[in-house]
């Protein structure tokens, strides 16, 4: 069935439920950034299979809202779908709310899924659309009778995430959920999102491509913990901490009639952002507003898993030496390398290391032009073939029960130009500045931020993404709260702590020519000033010295190469063969 043809059937059913306009977002009800397949209805509408964005549907029109990541990849997937773009300067704003309130004549209806918008978002859908005399139906699932043949939802195995990995026992971790729940003034505590969920219970899943997490809920309380999952999936390990913990088990499909028969009098603390608006108005206790507990608990890394992820990274920089080895005597020889194809190798070399699980993001493998292309997916049919010339841009990572990996590295394949090799010597100084920040405790990312973009500003340039996110434990790739961005998004407003781990990636793209990005993940740590902190680079893979313009750089931030190659090299060279490490080697070389 064509595009056009998924819409005429959605507009028919429109029509007949007496709605005007229907917004489809990027969701699921647990309000997840990877979303499984049986959700993915805003893909299935426009065709876009970018990982962010909304479609909005009118009678006479649809259309895209997405930003400058997807620019690119958006105008070839939408191409004669009937879905133009919308571009959003802000990837964190809604700007589509406002078209709709100013272009929707008084009296109109817009439908949303209240399974897949959050609380916060609904509210805010409301205020506005109220304003301008339009009504916001919110219990509105249109696909549910038009979609053919969706996706079922998962039922694989639930297994165990042990203790030696994590650090904490399950009672550990309800423990201090416990703890923080009384500062909070409820007695009892939701948790909505898959990654909290999948922290707090010590789980991991196959529910989502690439985020190893299982459907479900958990409302914590003072003395008692129940978890909503499909019970039948759970291992007979799982069963056992389960009941070891006092923890009861409900069905998935149960929370709903849970919430609706608690108490009044009861008190439960929801985050409105991650709470869907669904499971929001069924709660008939007295809610009280806060922010999920785990997100910020399974934020900050103990020691154990700290030491866990130094392991792993210095695995997952033997594994990109073993295919950058490997792509050099490919293009040596003249073979036939695509960027689907090397996007399989690093998935293959990885996958030669202990504890690998799979990948934590699908590889963004961009030669030359499509370098430039942000969140680029190269696919087996029309992926470029890559040769030795021009610049490839490589972002990658994997899933090691040890920790969760995410790198860019950008390579020149033949001779840069001088516009090039500037670029990345300024992207590097950028990142080479954020890693060397001590800061005092209390900052937030968006002080940090500016940090890594003020070399390229200078040149008058600068990339319209965020300078990294946090990262989990064995879990998803982007992990709130913390990061580095510009604004007043949460990643910019999360005060940064001891333990947090994030991304540390600026770039720069250059429409239809090439993209250069590099990404570290760093460990924040105590400074040996008291009051302040600073960063411990964890990722282990060198810069391309043919792309570095040695002038720009000052005599502190060549030290710090040359530092931290000889720690790469120190690190990771124990876990090659002999004529991997020779050539690794000469990659990790000093600057003079």
């Amino acid at each position: 069935m064509s595009i056009a043809q998924r819409l005429g059937l959605l507009r028919a059913a429109m029509q007949t439920k007496g709605i005007d306009a229907v917004i489809v977002p990027t969701a699921d009800p647990h309000q997840s950034e990877y979303i499984p397949a049986f959700w993915q209805e805003r893909e299935w509408i426009s065709g876009f299979t970018g990982s962010a964005g909304l479609v909005v549907v009118e009678k006479d029109h649809a259309a895209l809202w997405t930003d400058s990541r997807y620019f690119l990849q958006a105008e070839m997937e939408l191409r004669e779908t009937g879905v133009l773009l919308q571009k959003m300067v802000n990837q964190f704003g809604s700007p589509y709310i406002d078209d709709l309130a100013e272009r929707l004549p008084e009296g109109s209806t817009v439908g949303v899924n209240g399974f897949l918008f959050s609380r916060s978002s609904v509210e805010a859908m409301q205020a506005r659309f109220t304003s301008k005399g339009i009504h916001l139906n919110y219990r509105c699932d249109i696909f549910s009778d038009i979609w053919e043949n969706r996706p079922e939802l998962s039922s694989s195995p639930i297994s165990c995430f042990e203790d030696q990995y994590t650090g904490q026992s399950l009672q550990d971790k309800l423990n201090a959920i416990r703890s923080e729940l009384g500062k909070n003034g409820a007695q009892n505590h939701l948790i909505t999102a898959l990654d909290d969920l999948a922290w707090t219970f010590n789980i991991r899943g196959k529910d989502v491509e690439f985020n190893p997490v299982s459907l479900g809920y958990a409302i914590i309380g003072e003395t008692t913990a129940t978890i909503f999952i499909d019970e039948f999936r759970l291992t007979p390990k799982v069963k056992s901490a389960f009941k070891k913990a006092g923890v009861s088990i409900r069905q998935y499909n149960e929370l709903i009639s849970f919430l609706s028969n608690m108490k009044e009098h009861d008190t439960i603390l929801i985050d409105p952002y991650l709470c869907s608006m669904a499971v929001y108005e069924s709660v008939n206790a007295t809610i009280v507003h806060g922010p999920s507990i785990a997100k910020k608990l399974k934020a900050i890394k103990n020691e154990k898993e700290s030491q866990h992820i130094r392991q792993a990274m210095r695995k997952d920089g033997a594994a990109l030496a073993a295919t950058f080895f490997w792509l050099e005597n490919a293009l040596n020889h003249k073979e036939n390398v695509t960027e689907f194809i090397l996007a399989q190798k690093l998935a293959e070399f990885r996958a030669t290391q202990k504890l690998y699980q799979g990948e934590s993001f699908s590889a963004i493998v961009g030669y030359k032009s499509n370098g430039a292309i942000i969140h680029y997916r190269p696919e087996e049919e029309t992926s470029a073939r890559i040769a030795s010339e021009g610049i490839l841009l490589v972002d990658s990572g994997g899933q090691y029960l040890d920790g969760t990996t995410d790198i860019t590295r950008t390579f020149a394949l033949s001779q840069p130009s001088d516009e090039q090799k500037t670029a990345y010597t300024l992207i590097l100084k950028g990142l080479i500045a954020l890693s060397r920040a001590i800061f005092p405790e209390g900052t937030m990312g968006v002080q940090l931020d500016t940090l890594a973009r003020q070399f390229l500003w200078s040149h008058g340039l600068n990339y319209g993404h965020g300078t990294g996110h946090g990262v989990g434990f064995y879990l998803n790739v982007h992990e709130p709260p913390q990061g580095f961005a510009p604004g007043i998004a949460e990643r910019g407003k999360t005060i940064h702590e001891p333990g947090m781990l994030s991304s540390n990636e600026p770039g720069f793209y250059k429409t239809g020519e090439f993209g250069i990005r590099l990404e570290n993940l760093i460990l924040v740590e105590k400074s040996s000033m008291q009051g302040f902190l600073q960063f411990e680079t964890v990722t282990l893979y060198p810069f391309d010295h043919t792309l570095i313009q040695d002038f720009l750089l000052t005599r502190e931030e060549k030290d710090w190469i040359n530092t931290y190659h000889k720690k790469v090299y120190s690190q990771v060279s124990p876990l090659l063969t002999a004529d991997i490490k020779l050539w690794f080697k000469d990659k990790c070389r000093r600057l003079k």
